[in-house]
């Protein structure tokens, strides 16, 4: 009975990462990818001083961090261009002993591959729960190649999840944000923007995240129907921010059209009742999905992973208990972020301006202090087992 390998579905940031913290566990380890190859949804990444802390765990955070660009300072402004909170990015590293490091996604992906064996992932391989197994009995998935058995499978098939419809379906599954968002990296901009960070305006969002090698990383969000599309995405950014502050005009005006990414936000909205049944764990998005405007979705992927590697098979309902309630917190946040951005009346939008500049005026420990939950969190240690798992 193959209880001492692992199984997991779905080759993103999280099932790499628990693909990586098992395989420093000594657990042999195979992911499965629906797509034909590793290419990543979306332009930019935010990894975060609790991601950065993961990624050191499964050893390549110092690889990371030699990635971001640094810049002295980030902040918060209206479309006019007036400035209503700036930190620096020291004060941050300070305040938690590490940044929040911009990264290509795409180097993050390969940062985990390349620590991996080869052959450990199989692209092209759809991969489907057939059973979640118990106590006595593996857990068994229906891959192109066959069924295959394992004492653990990992969900990590993102936020349409197959696998969480099939542990628990009776669950409602995501629900829409009323957002859809814009990402791409502008590979040669025709100078490194001096403003970093967000500009906020009525329902709609537009952020600048300079990356290494001189690229700088945009994205936007904006309330929108759901499945709403524009014949020219580029076109419409420009109408939607083309009269914003500079940079992001200037930027836009940049980008590639063909590079262009634009997604509906879907969230899981209600909590799962358990992030285990049976031998199988759901991480990230399967999980927890979550709307961008705090900048954890990835991160908090990346603690499942490594949570969930050091709890064990054997032990999933403390994985539940480790996650749930933290990840929770963090979804309820990030939605309550996302409803200040959500405003549009001309007096709500001044009263959260005001409120945001009073709170700029802050020294910066007393802002950095409400994130320090988030930022805060410490990984369990990943021990090599001495002898084979039974």
């Amino acid at each position: 009975m193959p209880l001492n390998q692992a199984i997991v579905i779905g080759g993103g940031i999280g099932g790499l990462a628990a693909a990586l913290a098992l395989h420093r566990r000594g657990i042999p380890v195979t992911v499965h990818e629906r797509a034909a190859s590793l290419e990543p949804v979306g332009a930019g990444l935010a990894l975060a001083p609790n991601a950065l802390r993961a990624l050191d765990s499964l050893g390549v955070g110092d690889r990371l961090r030699a990635l971001a660009a640094p810049h002295p300072a980030v902040g918060l402004r209206r479309p006019s261009g007036r400035w209503l909170a700036r930190s620096s990015t020291g004060a941050v590293e300070a305040y938690f002993g590490d940044p929040v490091a911009a990264v290509a996604r795409a180097a993050v992906i390969d940062a985990l591959v390349e620590a991996l064996p080869e052959g450990t992932v199989r692209t092209g391989s759809a991969a489907t729960l057939v059973s979640p197994g118990d106590a006595a009995n593996p857990a068994v998935v229906h891959t192109p190649d066959g069924e295959s058995a394992a004492g653990l499978v990992v969900g990590a098939d993102g936020i349409r999840s197959a696998t969480r419809a099939t542990l628990f379906p009776q669950h409602p599954g995501p629900r829409y944000s009323g957002f859809t968002t814009w990402r791409t990296i502008v590979d040669t901009p025709a100078r490194r923007p001096a403003g970093v960070g967000e500009v906020w305006g009525r329902g709609r969002l537009a952020g600048i995240v300079p990356l290494a090698d001189g690229r700088v990383y945009v994205y936007a969000a904006a309330l929108a129907p759901a499945g709403e599309r524009s014949p020219d995405e580029h076109a419409e950014l420009l109408r939607r921010f083309g009269t914003w502050c500079a940079p992001v005009p200037e930027l836009l005006r940049q980008a590639d059209p063909a590079r262009i990414l634009r997604h509906d936000v879907w969230e899981l909205a209600d909590p799962l009742p358990a992030y285990h049944r049976g031998r199988v764990a759901l991480l990230g998005d399967a999980a927890h999905a979550m709307t961008p405007f705090q900048g954890q979705g990835a991160c908090q992927a990346i603690e499942d992973a490594v949570v969930l590697a050091a709890t064990g098979a054997d032990r999933l309902p403390a994985y539940t208990a480790a996650r749930l309630a933290r990840t929770t917190r963090i979804v309820t946040g990030s939605r309550r972020i996302g409803a200040l951005v959500a405003l549009r009346s001309p007096t709500a939008v001044l009263l959260r301006d005001t409120t945001l500049a009073l709170a700029g005026l802050l020294p910066d420990h007393h802002l950095l202090r409400r994130t320090a939950p988030t930022y805060n969190w410490q990984p369990p240690a990943l021990e090599t087992p001495s002898t084979p798992t039974p």
